[in-house]
């Protein structure tokens, strides 16, 4: 690197400042040429975290709209997305946005509701919401930039929820499935990466372990209804099966003709013993996989949970028919990893009394520091501690054991608190963001040098935005979006050395 060109942003007051690139590089020779040349450099975003519009052309409600409205109380500023960045209006600008930092890809969500509000075909099809889809992607297109497009990233309809429970019914396998089907003949032709669901294990953990959103089920009081012991291997078991009639759809009706690719995105922590001698340890920290990356990745390979959650389990965890296994196994064409940090675990069993719980059944408590000394960094977010190592043995670990899939890291990235007494200059001075990417840039670049299949990577995220239970109170974005002015777009420190990064030499 080491250049001594500059770069310019433009600040809220309409001047220009300069900064030397070779301020905020990093010594060293990892540069975008050191990845493969069909390596894909891209950033990402959620139908509810962005679009807005949440009650305008023609869109149904979903549970996120119905969990922020009826239940403030839960969002930590006690807000919603009805409005948020407003991309649905707004996508033309976010799109040459996007170009302009130098991306190859923008990975978006398309919103159930908005393309089926009542969740279903006999509910009829919202044209404005094909529509705006299309509009999307074709102007993705003209810009030179690839569509990777996820069905679905938790905005349930609020009507299958109403008819059915939404994902703890096997009815939604079928509703999915013609959902899916919808958007691979109406967009299928110019999206050449489908995802099917982001984070299954955050919707089913969040949304009926521990309650924390939408639609806020776990087995105690405060949550709205549920049961930690049960609830959660349902949805995924559901999760799961959807997942593969969505591929085998694409596969058999669409992908010869489409050229496409399709695969499911999982997230995980690396975890590491806290013991560096302990056996019980040693084995929690294995345990811990299983339970969160293992959950899918296990039947996606074998058909089966893994021996250690039917063990632990037992007749709570739901069971694949021979014909399901065989739909299951290999349904992907790749697989999307999201990664934000890692954690310490020890082996901790549930005490005797205990409730049987999704949160103890992996029987390992776990932590960011050992010995009083934190893994790295803290960001926002009281679960990011930053440490890119742990990215490069997760892809090592999932290279060894899985067969070496190709893998496209879909999430990486940090928050920070918003912080209103920052002026915009302030707040546009990120250089953590920049050191947190550079250094999983690197991890990345030594795991790709390790074997591991890593084909892409998406930060999180293209824009400050909606986040969920946090709502405003954080931000992940390369781009400063002023919420007290207009919802102006502003590059961060960070989007402009990406955007230096990512210049084809």
């Amino acid at each position: 690197m080491g250049s001594s060109s500059s770069i310019t942003y433009t600040n809220a007051v309409e001047s220009a400042e300069t900064v030397d690139v070779s301020t905020i590089e990093y010594i060293g020779n990892l540069r975008r040429s050191n990845f493969p040349n069909d390596f894909i450099f891209g950033a990402g975003s959620s139908s509810y975290q962005v679009e807005g519009a949440a009650h305008q052309g023609g869109k149904g409600p979903s549970i996120w709209d119905t969990y922020t409205d009826q239940h403030p109380e839960r969002i930590r500023d006690g807000s919603n997305a009805d409005i948020t960045i407003d991309q649905y209006h707004r996508y033309k600008e976010d799109v040459e946005i996007a170009r302009d930092q130098n991306l190859d890809s923008y990975r978006f969500s398309i919103s159930w509701p908005r393309i089926l509000p009542k969740g279903k075909l006999s509910g009829g099809i919202n044209q404005d919401g094909i529509d705006y889809y299309n509009n999307l992607i074709n102007e993705l297109l003209a810009k030179g930039l690839q569509p990777f497009v996820t069905l679905f990233h938790w905005d349930l309809p609020q009507a299958l929820e109403d008819e059915y429970g939404g994902f703890l019914s096997s009815q939604i396998i079928d509703d999915f499935q013609d959902y899916a089907n919808l958007c691979f003949k109406e967009f299928g032709k110019r999206v050449k990466y489908w995802v099917t669901i982001n984070e299954p294990w955050f919707f089913s953990n969040g949304g009926y372990a521990l309650g924390t959103v939408a639609p806020g089920r776990c087995s105690e009081p405060t949550c709205l209804g549920g049961n930690s012991g049960t609830e959660p291997y349902i949805v995924t078991h559901n999760q799961i099966l959807a997942h593969a009639k969505a591929v085998q759809v694409y596969k058999t009706k669409y992908q010869a003709d489409q050229k496409g690719q399709i695969g499911i995105t999982l997230v995980t922590n690396w975890f590491m013993p806290l013991g560096d001698n302990s056996i019980p340890d040693k084995k929690a920290a294995e345990r811990a996989l299983d339970f969160q990356f293992g959950w899918f990745m296990e039947p996606l390979t074998t058909g089966d949970y893994s021996k250690s959650m039917r063990a632990i389990v037992k007749n709570r965890l739901p069971t694949f028919t021979e014909l399901q296994s065989r739909e299951v196994i290999g349904s992907y064409d790749f697989i999307g990893l999201n990664y934000y940090s890692s954690s310490y675990i020890n082996h901790a069993p549930p005490q005797d009394n205990a409730k049987p719980s999704f949160t103890t059944d992996p029987m390992g408590n776990t932590s960011f520091e050992k010995n009083g000394i934190p893994l790295g960094p803290r960001a926002a977010s009281v679960w990011i501690y930053v440490y890119p190592k742990g990215l490069r043995d997760l892809l090592l670990h999932i290279k060894d054991k899985y067969d070496n899939p190709p893998i496209y890291i879909h999430e990486n990235g940090m928050n920070e608190f918003n912080d209103p007494t920052l002026s915009v200059e302030e707040s546009l001075l990120d250089t953590y963001r920049i050191d947190y990417f550079y250094r999983h840039f690197y991890y990345i670049h030594s795991a790709i040098k390790s074997g591991a299949n890593v084909k892409g990577h998406f930060s999180w995220s293209l824009f400050d935005s909606y986040e969920w239970f946090a709502g405003y109170t954080v931000r992940f974005g390369l781009n400063f979006v002023d919420y007290t002015d207009g919802l102006k777009r502003h590059p961060k420190l960070s989007a402009q050395w990406y955007k230096n990064f990512l210049k084809r030499v």
